[in-house]
């Protein structure tokens, strides 16, 4: 393949257009805005003593023994009460600084011990019939001050006064804790029979191509199809790392993409072409291509016949790929990684000022 090549127009025959129509911008302002809007639907239906509890996975963000959270409760006469963490309870090198204390009292959060039985935690309270208000802040405290990347870094546990779970719908593309499993294992799946097991009920033409792809993806991860990561296009997303791996279904023709943006706004060169173009024959299956400021890769799974074992295998070596390619790539071309901690769009740009400062993670 040559370097031009890297950057053609889909596969042969126009059979897939380029995933570069998805701005990455809008799905991750997307995932946020439904995560905001699931959260003020869910605090108006819960009893009084109810919990929301809503974490930075640190294992993801990479913020080690720093765990920033907000604590959600429904008080008596449907009062509202939020915690979130203040800096006596974050190691020093995660601690907020000037900025983002003053960003806190802004949203509207009163200062630690400032609301009463608050102790070191920032504190608000509003009712139920506002919670929207209240979702908002909370909304914009995880994603502008303690920096979530984006919602799927979110673990949540609803709960009530005797920490028994209350069932809900699930908060956006935040995750359910404790997760639920399929009962399926990974290396049950690398036995075919074992996955069409899983699939018992939903193979066949009669079931529609979406519904199979969601089965095997949910299989995969060990969770349910509900509580899947979907986006507003539709796009399966399954985080990889520092990457993020999209699964979507097309009609016309059938066809499945297991797509990832590697880099974002990275600077289009001869030389990141024939890297890309180097890598590209190297793969056994898939494409790297740049776009734009976007470097892609991208594995097409057939819909017609579509074959279960194929889409494993496809999203196996995606998350995989995308996990190693974007460090390997982000080091020597700069650019963005989807979930990268700090990354500057190229060495040579300008560096970002104070104020996008983020404690924790970067946006």
């Amino acid at each position: 393949m040559t370097a031009e090549g890297a950057t053609g127009d889909a596969y042969e025959g126009g059979l897939l257009d380029e995933p570069t129509t998805a701005d990455l911008r809008e799905k991750v302002t997307q995932a946020w805005r439904e995560f905001a809007t699931a959260l003020s639907g869910l605090l108006p239906e819960l009893p009084s003593g109810g919990h929301v509890d809503i974490t930075l996975d640190p294992t993801a963000s990479g913020t080690g023994t720093a765990i920033y959270s907000v604590s959600i409760r429904v008080l008596a006469d449907g009062v509202v009460e939020a915690l979130a963490v203040g800096n006596a309870a974050l190691p020093a090198e995660f601690r907020m600084d000037r900025a983002a204390v003053a960003a806190m009292v802004a949203l509207g959060w009163s200062p630690p011990g400032v609301l009463a039985d608050s102790g070191d935690s920032f504190g608000v309270r509003g009712s139920q019939d506002k919670a929207s208000q209240l979702a908002t802040v909370v909304t914009r405290t995880l994603r502008d001050v303690y920096g979530a990347p984006h919602p799927a870094f979110l673990v949540y546990l609803v709960h009530d006064e005797e920490d028994e779970p209350i069932e809900t719908a699930p908060l956006g593309t935040a995750r359910h804790e404790p997760s639920i499993s399929a009962g399926i294992s990974l290396e049950d799946l690398d036995d075919e029979a074992a996955l069409d097991a899983a699939l018992e009920g939903v193979t066949g033409d009669v079931v529609p191509l979406d519904d199979r792809v969601r089965t095997v993806v949910a299989t995969m991860s060990k969770t349910t199809v509900d509580q899947l990561q979907v986006d507003a296009d539709g796009d399966i997303g399954i985080r990889a790392g520092s990457a993020m791996v999209f699964v979507r279904v097309r009609d016309n023709p059938p066809l499945v993409d297991v797509f990832s943006p590697i880099l974002t706004d990275v600077e289009p060169t001869e030389q990141l072409y024939v890297k890309l173009s180097e890598l590209t024959n190297r793969m056994p299956i898939g494409r790297l291509y740049c776009a734009q400021d976007t470097v892609w890769a991208s594995i097409p799974v057939f819909g017609r016949n579509f074959q279960a074992i194929h889409l494993m295998l496809a999203v196996q070596v995606m998350t995989g790929l995308a996990d190693e390619l974007d460090d390997r790539l982000h080091g020597e071309f700069g650019g963005k990684r989807f979930f990268g901690e700090g990354d500057k769009p190229t060495p040579a740009k300008e560096a970002p000022s104070s104020d996008e400062h983020r404690p924790g993670m970067y946006l």
